[in-house]
């Protein structure tokens, strides 16, 4: 029990599944960190394929025009201009994109869709525990954490996993937690789930002492946007028994309507956090992933209302000191009408699940048996995608 009479108790507290404690038991030095992109990021406006000679018939009003300092990638792909502090991570080869990637999920549906990216499986609801909890079971339980009020389907599932999120709420004096914690002492399913809320808690406290905007009892303005999270992250992620997984998301990226205007505000913020990332996770930024993704792409060509409806193929973004980067990983498909999926959406040439197998492969050591089988049960047919961790 930790004596919150010496540390100060921030924030209310959550139901968190795991304490710091169980943490420290395994120490690998790889981290992860997935950003799950809510609402289907269009792939084609994020990493704009400027020299494919189809891109701005098939596009109209939502291509990218030569004057709008896009930075150049690698073959035809470019860098949205909102995303150019991402810049001098792609110079460093610490910034990949993989393009033309879905999930097994062929409909339109957000819940759907959303489903079969975190639960790992061919199609919707038909697991009902995270990929990441069961890689988690795999590494022998290491130490997990959402960056929200509660667990994603990503991260649930038998092993336990911690969620954090800063409160808006002043901190419960210690005298009240105590009396809560004598409270649910004698039920056995809120007593250890308080008590690892109060650990979480207090082991956040100590960690981000020193990030007034984050974590002061009283919040700084905009204190909840995903920079000033992203950076709550990578302290945390960063201390010595902090956690080695971590799940964050940002949303935005329903664009049905004006998304010229509209895709600018999610592009800074999730750039802004990744860099933020960076500087927090300091020296242990290169023993990092960070994965970018969203549950489908966008349609190719522009709506009536100046946005895109829900897709197929899009973009995937990874960062970190431990990717092998530079590069634009891609089987392209081409935007040419007959080269669509359906007719309408960026045809994926690439599984997603492809590129979280080559990560847990070559980033944590996880075996051929239990990708294939536990993480991503039914999929041994598809092979990891290789050379995504730097040697």
């Amino acid at each position: 029990m930790v004596d919150l009479s010496r540390r100060a108790f921030l924030g209310s507290v959550s139901l968190a599944w795991a304490a710091p404690s169980a943490w420290a038991a395994a120490e690998p030095s790889a981290r992860l960190v997935v950003i799950v992109l809510r609402g289907g990021m269009d792939g084609l406006h994020a990493i704009p394929p400027l020299g494919d000679p189809d891109y701005v018939p098939a596009r109209g009003g939502l291509a990218l025009g030569p004057d709008s300092g896009a930075p150049a990638l690698a073959g035809p792909f470019h860098l949205h201009p909102a995303l150019a502090p991402l810049l001098p991570l792609w110079q460093s080869r610490e910034l990949a994109i993989v393009h033309a990637v879905a999930s097994p999920y062929r409909e339109r549906s957000h819940f759907d869709g959303q489903d079969v990216l975190e639960s790992g499986g061919a199609k919707p609801h038909a697991l009902s525990d995270g990929w990441l909890n069961r890689a988690v079971v795999e590494l022998g339980g290491v130490g997990a954490m959402a960056v929200r009020s509660s667990l994603p389907l990503l991260l649930r599932g038998s092993a336990r996993a911690a969620s954090w999120d800063q409160s808006p709420l002043p901190g419960l004096p210690p005298e009240r937690v105590r009396a809560l914690v004598a409270l649910y002492a004698g039920d056995p399913l809120l007593a250890p789930a308080f008590e690892d809320g109060v650990q979480m808690e207090a082991f956040a406290a100590e960690a981000l002492a020193e990030d007034p905007m984050v974590m002061d009892g009283k919040p700084a303005k905009r204190s909840h946007a995903f920079p000033a999270l992203a950076t709550a992250a990578g302290r945390l992620m960063a201390a010595a028994e902090g956690p080695r997984m971590v799940v964050m998301e940002l949303g935005g990226w329903d664009t049905h309507s004006g998304q010229m205007g509209r895709m600018v505000q999610p592009l800074a913020q999730l750039a802004e956090g990744i860099t933020a990332l960076a500087a927090s996770l300091g020296p242990v930024w290169r023993r990092t992933v960070v994965v970018c993704v969203s549950e489908f792409g966008r349609t190719v060509a522009e709506n009536g209302t100046g946005g895109s409806d829900h897709g197929t193929g899009g973009a995937m973004i990874l960062a970190g000191g431990a990717v092998a980067g530079g590069r634009v990983i891609a089987d392209w498909p081409g935007l040419a009408k007959e080269q669509r999926h359906q007719g309408r959406d960026l045809r994926p040439t690439l599984d997603g699940r492809a590129v979280f197998k080559g990560l847990l492969r070559d980033h944590f050591g996880l075996t051929a048996r239990a990708l294939d089988g536990v993480v991503f049960p039914g999929s041994a047919g598809l092979r990891p995608l290789d050379s995504l961790i730097r040697a």
